[in-house]
């Protein structure tokens, strides 16, 4: 979060009254009638959802083509942790921040808004979305009888593009053109993969079709101008391209010749574009070239080539793959010297980027592709699946780094808040499920380890051996991301490893629980940069499930008196969070020492229950009283989602523009029932009360969507999506405070909420209570070893289930089912398995004999009847 300079106040006192400034601990702080009025004029109890169920519908796939669509588009196409590469929505390659320069935002500028001046914080980029931008000169063209068009929309006629993150597909076509061509771009993503899956490269993989009677002959080139310390053309030294040439590729490959003096510049570094293939492949260094290299005075353009010819008979089709790498070693950030790139450990320079995905490449394709089509391959609906996996692509950004000791490290967004915060990247749900190494390593190496203090405390930032002072809300949510890390592993060994320590952490909590009542006490400081003080039901919620995933962990490591403490204290705690339902919705009961503090206070606040929608993400069931908690998002939706954000804020003015005119979202909080003090408004924070931030949306859409109130989950969900559309805005970046805000990554959890998904590595356990169209279903899945596709489907007298495991392997005992039955059968390709059936509420609990290991390309068939 950013702090906003103080604004007046004048014209929000006048509508809530000077009457209402005395505060009194824990009771209702009168507003003028006029302000609940204008809250509920503003945010209308009916949403207008008579068309809602068709959000549920599978729809078709989400395409874009004209200009202005195609020009917001920047998907990122770089390897993860490798900096910022953007394929724009034509197929050109822009952007290009992977030369290790810290800058908050991807192109920060000043913009008059409403007659404000708005800095990058308030929502630059947002209001008004960057155009690409080309720092230096590439790009790609295909050749046919002499005529030579660039493959971007100056090139052909019609332009479409189709994003399936991390595959961005362009699809090229023209009257006047033999040939029809489609672009498969992407850096290798493979779940579970870690290290192919960030490369710094880009694979440009060119699908011709010949749509003639006749055979013609293609060429199909790329060009790229030498970079290497480009933002230091001032300095004296040569820069230099030299073709090479082997079995696998011919490849362009550029640096830099200098003094010293450059040898530490952070974009100082190597470029290679490669084609791959040796029929009919040519390269040239640049003008001037002697033998296989040319030179230039820096500061002065070089560029060369590489290309390939193809004969590609009638009706038939050909395919040329370029690559394009880069290595630039010399990292420094927030004061942190020289902590590198994790690829420099790996790879000498950038050709050797290149030849390793040449050399791979149909591996690297074949499983990303895999990953692709089974994440599509679902009944879930197209746009539902674009939202929740496009903000994966954050990793792939300059919000996120491996340094060169293999530690993970990241901003909150790009070049914004630095440190890994806890308290906004444990909203953060996909990497723990799709590279759960990384996670795995920060909790053992950073929040269980140089960010904790003596005292058990989890340091909210941390730079290489220090940390500052805990956040609440993100202490308990890194208690809850160890307990997902040991999910998310094969065996105990890393929960006996950090077992200790994350039993200190929780002890850190239950000290600050001075009765010991469940209910967290004194200064409570959390991700809206404030100390709240009172009795909140937003941090005692996450408090509770910090304790019953302590219970679990203690439960597992034998430590069975720690076990029953938790249990005793979160017990405790949902019977005392009850005091803070209204009979609608939970709420923050000031202390009458700090009435003044800005607080949330009896207003209705969008992460109110957010404990529990944690404890759902990792298997720990009810943690609050269900029926409260459902009546609480039903409240949140009811008093919070605005229709349209811009008609509000005209009214309700203080914060920051991610939603405006005529967009639909989840604003933080409103007072419906009065209880707004005016002394708040003084504070800065006060402004985040009036945002719509989309990692607290997606946060509170999850939850829905677990409570089975799927209408208004779906409809907070499509509201994002309609506001990231690209005819309006770049599909890739959400913004809050920077470009690739991390929180935004909660939209992975309402993936999952869809699928009820559950698993539990080192038991063998997986399970599924599918929310959307149950009766005939199917989802991705990842789990410890592999992933794959589970379905569903339901038969005359019960259910049959399949669990494809597509890549790795699965250990499976148990499986958890939404299924009716007291039967069951298993069997494992032709093998039928010994399982026994249980049955817990309306949960089918399948028991297989002995754990099986289920290998990629087999799948198991579960019968339920």
């Amino acid at each position: 979060m950013s702090r906003e300079p103080g604004v007046g106040r004048r014209d929000f006192l006048k509508l809530v009254g000077a009457a209402s400034c005395a505060a009194m601990g824990g009771l209702p702080i009168p507003l003028r009638a006029d302000v609940v009025q204008a809250y509920r004029r503003l945010i209308p109890n009916d949403k207008n959802l008579d068309s809602a169920g068709a959000l549920r519908e599978r729809g078709e796939p989400v395409s874009y083509s004209g200009k202005k669509a195609l020009h917001h588009i920047g998907m990122p196409v770089g390897g993860l942790f490798c900096g910022t590469l953007y394929l724009g929505g034509d197929g050109r390659l822009w952007l290009w921040d992977v030369f290790n320069r810290v800058r908050e935002g991807i192109l920060p500028r000043p913009l008059a808004y409403k007659g404000r001046e708005l800095r990058m914080r308030d929502g630059v980029n947002y209001i008004s979305p960057p155009k690409p931008t080309h720092p230096f000169d590439q790009n790609f063209a295909i050749t046919i009888n002499g005529l030579r068009r660039t493959l971007d929309y100056d090139g052909f006629r019609s332009v479409t593009f189709r994003g399936r993150y991390p595959i961005g597909e362009v699809s090229y076509e023209d009257p006047t053109t033999p040939v029809s061509v489609t672009l498969e771009a992407f850096s290798p993503f493979i779940p579970l993969n870690t290290p192919d899956s960030s490369l710094p490269a880009t694979v440009m993989r060119y699908r011709i079709q010949n749509t003639t009677l006749e055979k013609i002959t293609v060429e199909l080139s790329g060009w790229m101008e030498n970079a290497i310390c480009i933002h230091h053309r001032d300095r004296s030294g040569t820069v230099r391209n030299r073709v090479i040439s082997n079995r696998l590729l011919t490849a362009l490959h550029c640096s830099v010749d200098a003094s010293g003096t450059v040898d530490k510049l952070h974009d100082n570094g190597t470029m290679t574009l490669a084609v791959l293939g040796r029929k009919e492949v040519t390269g040239s260094p640049g003008p001037g070239a002697t033998g296989e290299e040319a030179t230039a005075a820096l500061g002065e353009t070089l560029t060369g080539s590489v290309g390939q010819t193809v004969v590609i008979k009638p009706g038939q089709e050909t395919v040329v793959t370029f690559v394009i790498a880069w290595h630039f070693p010399n990292l420094s950030v927030e004061g942190m010297q020289d902590v590198g790139r994790e690829y420099v450990a790996r790879f000498e320079n950038a050709a050797a980027v290149a030849s390793y995905v040449g050399r791979y490449v149909d591996r690297l394709y074949g499983e990303t592709r895999l990953w692709c089509d089974t994440w599509y391959d679902s009944t879930l609906p197209y746009w539902f699946l674009d939202r929740t996996m496009a903000n994966t692509s954050t990793l792939a950004t300059g919000t996120a780094y491996r340094f060169k000791s293999g530690r993970f490290w990241a901003w909150e967004g790009v070049g914004c808040c630095k440190g890994t915060c806890t308290h906004v990247w444990h909203y953060a749900q996909a990497p723990g499920r799709l590279f759960p190494d990384v996670e795995r390593g920060h909790r053992e190496h950073v929040d269980f380890g140089l960010a904790m203090h003596r005292g058990g405390g989890i340091g909210t930032r941390a730079d290489l051996t220090r940390s500052s002072r805990p956040a609440h809300d993100g202490h308990c949510g890194r208690i809850l991301g160890a307990y997902r890390e040991h999910q998310m592993s094969a065996d105990a060994a890393f929960l006996k490893r950090k077992w200790p320590r994350i039993k200190s952490a929780i002890q850190f909590l239950i000290h600050t629980d001075v009765d010991g009542d469940g209910i967290l006490n004194g200064a409570q400081r959390h991700t809206l940069d404030a100390e709240w003080y009172g009795k909140i039901s937003f941090l005692s919620s996450l408090y509770l499930a910090a304790l019953k995933a302590g219970e679990a962990m203690a439960t597992e490591m034998g430590d069975k008196a720690f076990a029953a403490r938790c249990k005793g204290i979160a017990g405790q705690g949902a019977q005392n969070i009850l005091k803070l339902y209204n009979g609608e919705y939970f709420f923050h009961e000031l202390d009458r020492e700090h009435a003044g503090h800005v607080a949330a206070g009896t207003g209705c606040y969008i992460d109110q229950v957010f404990g529990q929608g944690w404890a759902h993400q990792v298997g720990l069931g009810y943690v609050m009283d269900a029926a409260k908690t459902k009546s609480a998002l039903q409240a949140l939706f009811k008093y919070n989602f605005v229709p349209n954000v811009g008609k509000f804020r005209e009214t309700f003015t203080r914060g920051r523009w991610y939603a405006a005119d005529d967009d639909a979202g989840l604003i933080m909080c409103s007072w419906p029932k009065g209880g707004l003090n005016p002394d708040w408004y003084r504070s800065w924070q006060f402004q985040y009360f009036n945002e719509c931030m989309t990692g607290f949306e997606w946060q509170a859409a999850s939850h829905m969507i677990w409570e089975g109130l799927i209408d208004e989950g779906m409809t907070v969900a499509r509201a994002i999506h309609d506001r990231y559309r690209a005819e309006k805005r770049n599909p890739y970046n959400e913004v809050e405070c920077s470009d690739h805000y991390a929180r935004a990554m909660a939209s992975y959890g309402a993936f999952l909420a869809a699928s009820g998904y559950e698993s539990h590595g080192p038991k063998a356990y997986l399970g599924f209570s599918p929310r959307i169209s149950p009766e005939r279903f199917k989802s991705a899945w990842t789990a410890a070893e592999g992933w794959g596709s589970y379905s569903q489907e339901s038969r005359t007298g019960g259910q049959e289930s399949l669990i494809h495991v597509k890549w790795g392997q699965l250990t499976l005992k148990t499986l958890g089912l939404d299924a009716k039955g007291s039967s069951v059968n298993a069997v494992l390709g032709r093998r039928k398995l010994r399982a026994t059936l249980r049955r817990e509420g309306k949960r089918a609990i399948v028991q297989l004999k002995k754990p099986v290991v289920i290998r990629a390309g087999e799948m198991l068939k579960v019968t339920v009847s």
